[in-house]
This record gives structure tokens, C-alpha cells and sequence, in this order.
């Protein structure tokens, strides 16, 4: 393993972790930004809701433009907007001005979450890609373990508006990152230099693409899942279990480090396995695990280190599935490997945002909503992969294992 490849994985990694450290820092927050700006439960999720919103419809744009300008052009404009929603966020004197600048900083911040995966593509592929995708997601780790227990301690400390002044010093630290660390790694004479009636096109030939939508929406719904237990969490674990903002972030961050530290198996896994077999396994765990948990959460069975234990297990199946779905989708794509990750990582975002109102509709306050949510996006993320993966198994003479 060379030291570009490791410092490719590093920068990227950091670049792809801003947008999620928007979010994680800002999870503890939740219910004191309700008491504070005088609403409730639900218009508190909106302004997450508004942040996936716009990271998964802007994507699009984002996506072929950085096919014919190059990728680092779109990453200096979108960290821009990023710093001046965070502003508007920290300055925001009701929930409806939150929400508003909430949805700007994920216009900026779907730059920094879908231009590391092009980069990646225009570098590598196969089970090199998916090394640097598990280095990448080694590296994005420090979001969901750190931003939660940072987060939570900005809270106690002073106050949640304090969060996103804090999140405007990351987005100036990514501003600095593009600038001195990240080469271009488009060169002019391979970016699109046609218009946007192509770039329909393209959307249009990677739509009729099965095996492209297959493994997008099992990405897609595995999201899902995870966007379940990140919207939820907060107020399970505060307002039903009693935890602490502090506690609340370890419990959290539990549950991301299996999700991350697992996924550092997915290089060596994918060469020993397969990437098509690790997928198909994972995600049959990944829904044993959720729907079991349901089942005991209908039993009447609601213990906290019960689901803490579960999730844990389960979304380390999780992440395995992600990595390798995300890889597999763009293989295929290499010419226009950002219009590909625009739309595979709009596809997902859309899944997770079409699900999460639906939890929040009967939301409780208890964990059986939340664990339904997951487990449902299991099954499907698990339907899918045997659709997509299996079928094709059989159809170039191997056994669908």
C-alpha cells in the first residue's frame, strides 16, 4: 500500500466526513434546540430532513458538472455555501429560519459527500477501490464516534448554537484541505464537453441500468436504516432511557464503531470472497438481526443494552453491505463516474428521506418505531441484493450461493 493511496484515503476521507460531522455533532442538540426555539419533536427532524433533502436532490447537479469542469471547482463552491448556512444556523431565531439554512448547508455539503466517491473512480477500481473505500471509511469514522461526544460536550457547555459555529471551522478546514492537499484528478481532455441534453442521457442510460438502480437502492435502503436509528436515537435514548447528552453520544457512537470498524474487513473480505458474496451475506445478517430485534421489541422485551447489543451486530453487517454496493455501482460508469455517484447517491438519500416521515408518523417515543423502521429497510436492502446479485450469479454460470 503506497503512501499516495494512503494519502488519497485520508484526504478524501476527511473531505467526505463534513458533511456527516454536520450531522452527528448537531444529534445531542435535538431536544434542547425543541425547548429552546419552542416547537416540537417533528419540526426538530425537519431540519435533518431539510439537510438530507438537499444533499440528495443537488447531487444531481453537482454530478455532471463536476464531469465537464473537473471535480475541485463544485468542492470550493459547495464548502462556501456550507460556511454560510452554518452561520445562518448558529444565528437562527426560530425553527422555521433554521430549517431554511439547514437546507443551504446541505446544498454545500452534498459536494464534499458525493465528489470523494468520483475521485475515488477516477483512481481506482475493483477490489482497489474497494481498499481505498475502507480506508475512507476508517478515516470518515472520526464523525460518527467524536462529532457526537463533541457535539454533546459544546451543548452542555454553551449552549446548542455553539455547535454550528464549530461546524463553520470544519467547513474552512475543508476549504483549506481542497486547496493544498487534493489534486485535480479530472484532466481536461477526459471531462464531457457536451451540455446538459447529454447529461440527461446519461441519467437516462444509467436509469435503465438494473443492475446500477439494484445495487444503488440496496446502498439505498441500508442508508435507510442507519438514517432510522440517527434520526430516532437522540430522543430513544435521551427522553425514553434517560441518558445524558454525554451518554447518549457513547451509546451512539457504539453503534457507529461497529458500523466503521467492520467495514475495515471489506478490502480483504471482497479479494477472499467476492464482493457480490459478502454483500449477499451481510445483508442476510444485517436482516436476521433487525427483524429479531423488532420481534422482541412486540414481545414487550425493551431493554436498552439489548438493542445496543443487536444494532451493533447488525449494523456491522451494514457495513460491509454499503461499501461494496457503492463500489459495484460504479464500475461500470467510468466516463461519467460523477453523473454515477450523483444519482446513486441521490437514489439513496431519497430512500432514507421517503422513510424517516414515516417512522416519525408513529414515533412513540419508545424503540419499537425506530427498530420497525430499520428492520423494514433490511428486508428490502436483503430482497434486493438476491434480485440484483444472485440472479446475475446464476446468469454467468456460477451457483447463487
Amino acid at each position: 500500500m503506497t503512501s499516495t493511496f494512503v494519502r488519497h484515503a485520508v484526504v478524501l476521507g476527511l473531505l467526505f466526513a463534513i458533511g456527516p460531522f454536520a450531522i452527528d455533532m448537531y444529534l445531542p442538540a435535538l431536544p434542547k434546540i425543541g425547548r429552546s426555539l419552542a416547537t416540537d419533536a417533528a419540526s426538530v427532524q425537519a431540519s435533518l430532513l431539510a439537510f438530507f433533502a438537499a444533499i440528495a436532490v443537488f447531487q444531481l447537479v453537482y454530478g455532471p458538472i463536476s464531469d465537464m469542469v473537473g471535480r475541485k471547482a463544485p468542492l470550493y463552491f459547495g464548502l462556501t455555501l456550507f460556511a454560510i448556512g452554518s452561520v445562518g444556523c448558529a444565528l437562527a431565531p426560530n425553527i422555521e429560519t433554521l430549517i431554511a439554512f439547514r437546507f443551504l448547508q446541505g446544498i454545500g455539503a452534498c459536494a464534499n459527500m458525493m465528489m470523494p466517491r468520483a475521485i475515488m473512480r477516477d483512481l481506482y477500481t475493483g477490489n482497489q477501490a474497494a481498499r481505498l473505500m475502507s480506508l475512507l471509511m476508517l478515516v470518515f469514522s472520526v464523525s460518527p464516534i467524536l462529532a457526537p461526544l463533541f457535539g454533546s460536550f459544546l451543548v452542555e457547555a454553551l449552549g446548542w448554537r455553539s455547535v454550528f459555529w464549530a461546524i463553520l471551522g470544519i467547513g474552512i478546514a475543508g476549504f483549506a484541505l481542497v486547496a493544498f492537499f487534493l489534486p485535480e484528478t479530472l484532466p481536461p481532455e477526459k471531462r464531457q464537453r457536451t451540455g446538459w441534453g447529454t447529461v440527461v442521457g446519461s441519467y437516462w442510460v444509467l436509469l435503465r441500468d438494473a443492475r446500477f438502480m439494484g445495487l444503488s437502492l440496496i446502498a439505498g435502503f441500508g442508508i435507510a436504516g442507519f438514517f432510522t436509528f440517527l434520526v430516532n436515537s437522540p430522543f430513544v435514548f435521551q427522553d425514553h432511557y434517560g441518558l445524558s447528552p454525554t451518554m447518549f453520544s457513547v451509546a451512539f457512537s457504539i453503534n457507529a464503531v461497529a458500523f466503521i470498524g467492520v467495514a475495515q474487513a471489506n478490502g480483504w473480505l471482497a479479494e477472499r470472497y467476492g464482493q457480490e458474496k459478502l454483500v449477499l451475506g451481510a445483508a442476510s445478517l444485517f436482516a436476521l438481526l433487525t427483524v429479531a430485534l423488532f420481534g422482541l421489541q412486540l414481545a414487550g422485551v425493551d431493554n436498552m443494552y439489548v438493542l445496543i447489543a443487536m444494532l451493533f451486530v447488525g449494523f456491522g453487517a451494514l457495513g460491509l453491505v454499503i461499501p461494496s454496493t457503492s463500489v459495484l455501482a460504479l464500475d461500470d460508469h467510468g466516463a461519467i463516474a460523477g453523473s454515477a455517484a450523483a444519482l446513486s447517491g441521490t437514489l439513496q438519500l431519497v430512500v432514507a428521506a421517503l422513510l424517516i416521515p414515516v417512522v416519525a408518523i408513529f414515533f412513540d417515543g419508545t424503540p419499537a418505531p425506530m427498530v420497525g423502521g430499520i428492520a423494514f429497510a433490511a428486508l428490502v436492502a436483503l430482497a434486493l441484493s438476491w434480485l440484483t446479485l444472485a440472479r446475475r450469479r446464476e446468469a454467468v454460470g456460477q451457483p447463487a450461493e
